[in-house]
C-alpha cells in the first residue's frame, strides 16, 4: 500500500469535522454546546450535515465528542456496544432514565464499557474543552439512538423534532416533517419500568478500566481490555487491547482482522511493506486485514494506544446488567 493510500485511512486530530447539530438535545441549554465527530462509519448522529471521514466500517464505528466544561450529553440508551475514552480531559458518566441511578467519574486515558440496554449520559466535569473517543457496536451501531422522553420533550420545546426515518428537523428554520416522516415514538411506562438501573459498585467493578492500573498491566505485552477472556469480559463484536511502550515486538505482524489504532499518548510510528508514518495522540488508523505492519514508539517519553479488532460475535452479544 502506498503512503497516500494508507494516508486514507488515517484520521488526523487536528483535521477532525464537527457537527454541532448532531443530536435531538443540541438546542437544549447545557447540550448546546457539544461537537459530534465519526471517525470510522455514520455512527448514530440525528444531522443530515454529519461529516463522515470513513464510511467503510470494520463491523463497528469509530466516534468522538467534544464538549467544553459543564457541558452534557442528555439520557439515552443503545442496542448495541458503546465504550469510551477519556482523549482529554476529566469526565462524569451517569446513568438512570433521570440520571440520577449513579455516576463514576473518569480521567484521560480511561475507558468504560457502558452497559447495553440502560440509559446514560455524560457530562465534561473538567475546567477546559474536553474529548471522548468511542466504540460503537455494529456496522450501523444499532440503529441509533433511544432517548428517555424527556429529552425528546424538551428538545421539541426548542424547536427541534426526531422523526421515524432516525433524522432530526429543526422548526425553528422553517423545516417540517416530510410526508410520510411521523414523530419518533416515546418509550411507554411499561417499557421503562423494565429498563435496569445497576448499582455503582457494579459498574466500576465490570465496566471500567483506570488508564494507570493498565499502564502496568501492559508491561511486556498488550493487555486485553474488552473481550471473551479480557479485564472487562464482554463479546460486543470487537476486542479493546491496550499498548504501551514495549507491549508489542518489534517486528512486522497481520492479522486476518480489521485493527484501529487509538492514539493517546506519545507518538507512534506505523510501518508497512510500501511506507511509513507517524500517528500522534488522538489520530486513529483503520489497519485493513492481512497487512503486515510494524509499530514502535517514534520518541522516548510515555507512549500509549487502545487497539481494535473486530471479531465473529454479533454486536448484540454484548453483556447486559
Amino acid at each position: 500500500m502506498t503512503p497516500e493510500a494508507m494516508e486514507h485511512r488515517i484520521v488526523r486530530y487536528g483535521e477532525l469535522v464537527p457537527c454541532r447539530t448532531a443530536f435531538i438535545d443540541s438546542h437544549t441549554p447545557g447540550s448546546d454546546k457539544k461537537e459530534n465527530f465519526t471517525i470510522i462509519g455514520a455512527g448514530v448522529s440525528e444531522s443530515r450535515d454529519q461529516h463522515v471521514h470513513i464510511r467503510e466500517t470494520p463491523g463497528f464505528n469509530i466516534g468522538a465528542a467534544g464538549q467544553p466544561p459543564n457541558c452534557r450529553n442528555s439520557p439515552h440508551l443503545h442496542r448495541t456496544a458503546e465504550v469510551f475514552i477519556v482523549l482529554k480531559g476529566r469526565w462524569r458518566f451517569f446513568w438512570g432514565r433521570y440520571g440520577t441511578a449513579g455516576e463514576v467519574v473518569m480521567d484521560e486515558g480511561d475507558i468504560v464499557n457502558i452497559p447495553t440496554g440502560i440509559f446514560r449520559g455524560f457530562e465534561n466535569v473538567g475546567s477546559d474543552y474536553g474529548m471522548l473517543l468511542a466504540i460503537l457496536g455494529g456496522s450501523d451501531a444499532g440503529g441509533g439512538v433511544i432517548w428517555a422522553p424527556e429529552v425528546i420533550e424538551e428538545a421539541r420545546a426548542h424547536g427541534l423534532m426526531l422523526g421515524d426515518d432516525g433524522q432530526l428537523y429543526d422548526f425553528g428554520k422553517g423545516e417540517r416533517l416530510p410526508s410520510g416522516v411521523t414523530p419518533m415514538p416515546i418509550l411507554t411506562e411499561i417499557e421503562l419500568k423494565a429498563i435496569p438501573e445497576p448499582p455503582v459498585e457494579a459498574v466500576v467493578r465490570d465496566y471500567v478500566a483506570r488508564y494507570w492500573d493498565l499502564m502496568a498491566l501492559a508491561r511486556g505485552r498488550p493487555c486485553p481490555v474488552i473481550g471473551a477472556e479480557a479485564l472487562l469480559r464482554d463479546r460486543p463484536g470487537f476486542e479493546v487491547d491496550f499498548l504501551t511502550r514495549g507491549s508489542i515486538p518489534d517486528v512486522h505482524y497481520a492479522t486476518p482482522r480489521h485493527e484501529v489504532l487509538m492514539i493517546l499518548r506519545g507518538h507512534w510510528r506505523l510501518a508497512w511493506a510500501g511506507g511509513s508514518t507517524v500517528l500522534a495522540p488522538g489520530d486513529t488508523c483503520a489497519i485493513p486485514p492481512g497487512m503486515a505492519h510494524g509499530l514502535t514508539p517514534a520518541m522516548s517519553g510515555e507512549a500509549s494506544l487502545y487497539r481494535v479488532r473486530n471479531t465473529d460475535d454479533p454486536p448484540g452479544a454484548t453483556r447486559r446488567c
